[in-house]
């Protein structure tokens, strides 16, 4: 489909000017904060928004965090600082969300990160371009140093004149990694255990509506590899390709690859095994009248699938049925092993289902798609859009974006209407659609994953874009549905997790592996952000500046 500004706005829906900043029906959307008013703003402060111009910045290469013009940033934590005395933070941040402690106060409240993956070379001091065989080499100590910096953090953060600072040592403040115990959510064993040893490879997530935090296992088999099944049902155990854990923690795969919801309390944690287990990027919840909950989830890699499940009791991530998505006759399809034939005769009992959920999802005939990351329920319509990142093997190099229509608005329909639009590609200036977010406006910001060791080389697709970067399609004014780059990452790097603060001033964002490709660690090939060590550090940031008061109010200063 060629792009157009009118044909985009049309594929997001309609707004009237004015509108509500959340309907009512949609308070309970589960991938945002709660908007919290911060005080009345003068028409002198709002003529001095509407004035405030939306300009791009233009693709860059450079290894910097550039920003558009009306936004500063400042960065709140990173990779080894201290956020008690006897833990640090994680490597490689990703999924952002913040959860404010008192409902009235948009500025003190607790921020969740994942961490996803580690580099070697720099939470381990393993570089694997030294040895001719490295997995040999890759010891116990290693390991240990890599399972310490995944999974996430908890910190509570405080905004004081405009700059947002961790609260050092307060109670709240706590790591989950790969060695942290944690129960699953279900009544039969699995592989034998009823709890598992850590959370790994934590991609995006979400919050519940009760306010916990949602984080989701996403390529586990990196870690502990997997079990593949063959035409007979007999396992072959199939290694990591990456960390090799396995060589000396014996933990099953299937321990792995789950939506975990964390308690932000007192960091408790659980697995919900009702939700299935695959590479799940995300987790969006939306809260029905009768408290019932409908949970979006996707499968983040090439030809697998989009999934819902749906609670047959208040509040519960445990009693439900899992779907998954046929977008070509947009139906939803029941995982449900006693009411599927077709699934009793491959799978012992429901357990097996829900752990082999990729298998019995093609079983079914569910539309294989190209890499389902991020999923977001639009606040103005409540159309669910899904960004498909790519897929190389069919000659997808740029993505799109994938909308889902529930039947008479109805989340938990059994049938939709699904549609594609091409967002990707060198004519609209981005490729590889990511992270997804709707601000209090209903202005679409995205991020954009184009692999590192295929930016700004001239003979991959990607050489146009230069580094990854982050975008806001606005849905209102002049600049509606024109596709503005307001931030380019630093080299290598990947910008994740957009989450806004409830009072729209403030967007925390990941930066996420700036200089991946190192391959010495005495000539990394990025230096951000500048602490004068010469060693690059994922960091969380602060997004700040009138700009991004302005698209919050865009709704209001558009009328």
């Amino acid at each position: 489909m060629s792009y157009s500004r009118r044909q985009f706005i049309s594929f997001l829906g309609k707004a009237s000017l004015g509108a509500a900043i959340v309907p009512p029906f949609l308070l309970g959307c589960g991938n945002s904060s709660k908007p919290i008013a911060n005080g009345d703003l003068s028409e002198e402060h709002l003529e001095k928004l509407k004035k405030i111009i939306l300009e791009a910045v233009p693709a860059s290469d450079k290894d910097d965090l550039i920003l558009a013009n009306g936004l500063d940033y400042h960065t709140i934590i990173k990779w080894g600082d201290s956020i008690s005395d006897s833990d640090t933070f994680g490597f490689n941040n990703d999924f952002t969300c913040f959860i404010p402690l008192d409902e009235n106060n948009p500025k003190d409240g607790l921020l969740w990160v994942n961490h996803e993956y580690v580099n070697p070379i720099y939470v381990s001091d393993f570089n694997q371009y030294d040895f001719e065989e490295p997995r040999k080499h890759h010891t116990k100590v290693h390991v240990d140093k890599e399972m310490y910096n995944v999974g996430g953090s908890i910190v509570r953060i405080k905004e004081e004149n405009g700059v947002w600072k961790v609260v050092k040592n307060d109670p709240h403040n706590r790591r989950i990694t790969a060695k942290t115990e944690i129960k699953f959510n279900w009544d039969a064993p699995i592989k034998g255990q009823t709890s598992a040893i850590g959370t790994l490879a934590n991609c995006s997530g979400g919050i519940t509506p009760w306010n916990t935090f949602l984080t989701c296992e996403e390529n586990y088999d990196d870690c502990y590899g997997e079990h593949v099944y063959d035409e007979n049902n007999v396992a072959t155990r199939v290694p990591s390709k990456y960390n090799w854990w396995e060589d000396h923690y014996d933990y099953p795969p299937e321990h792995y690859g789950w939506v975990v919801e964390v308690n932000p309390k007192d960091g408790t944690a659980q697995k919900h095994i009702a939700l299935g287990r695959f590479a799940h990027e995300c987790c969006t919840i939306y809260r029905l009248k009768d408290e019932r909950v409908v949970a979006y989830t996707g499968d983040d890699s090439n030809n697998e699938h989009l999934y819902k499940f749906v609670s047959s009791k208040p509040n519960s991530l445990k009693e439900g049925t899992l779907y998954v998505a046929d977008t070509v006759k947009g139906k939803w399809m029941a995982l449900d092993w006693e009411n599927q034939p077709a699934l009793k005769a491959r799978f012992k009992d429901q357990t097996e289902v829900l752990i082999r959920a990729r298998e019995a999802a093609k079983i079914l005939g569910a539309t294989e798609l190209n890499r389902p990351e991020d999923i977001e329920i639009d606040p103005i319509t409540g159309n669910i859009f899904v960004s498909l990142t790519n897929n190389k093997t069919k000659d997808d190099f740029h993505g799109s974006i994938l909308k889902i229509e529930e039947t008479n608005g109805e989340f938990d329909a059994l049938t939709f209407k699904a549609s594609t639009y091409k967002a990707g590609g060198e004519e609209n200036g981005f490729s590889c659609p990511d992270n997804l977010a709707f601000d209090q406006s209903g202005n679409l910001w995205f991020t954009s994953d184009m692999s590192g060791y295929a930016m700004n080389r001239a003979d991959k697709p990607y050489f146009p874009f230069k580094n990854n970067s982050l975008f806001v399609i606005p849905r209102y004014g002049n600049d509606a549905g024109k596709v503005v780059r307001l931030a380019s990452a630093p080299r290598d790097a990947e910008l994740t997790g957009p989450w806004f603060s409830p009072d729209g001033k403030t967007l925390f964002l990941s930066v996420q592996h700036p200089g991946e490709q190192t391959k010495d660690k005495n000539n990394p090939t990025s230096l951000w952000p500048f602490d004068g060590d010469n060693i690059p550090k994922p960091a969380v940031v602060a997004i700040t500046g009138d700009l991004i008061q302005k698209m919050n109010l865009l709704n209001k200063l558009e009328v």
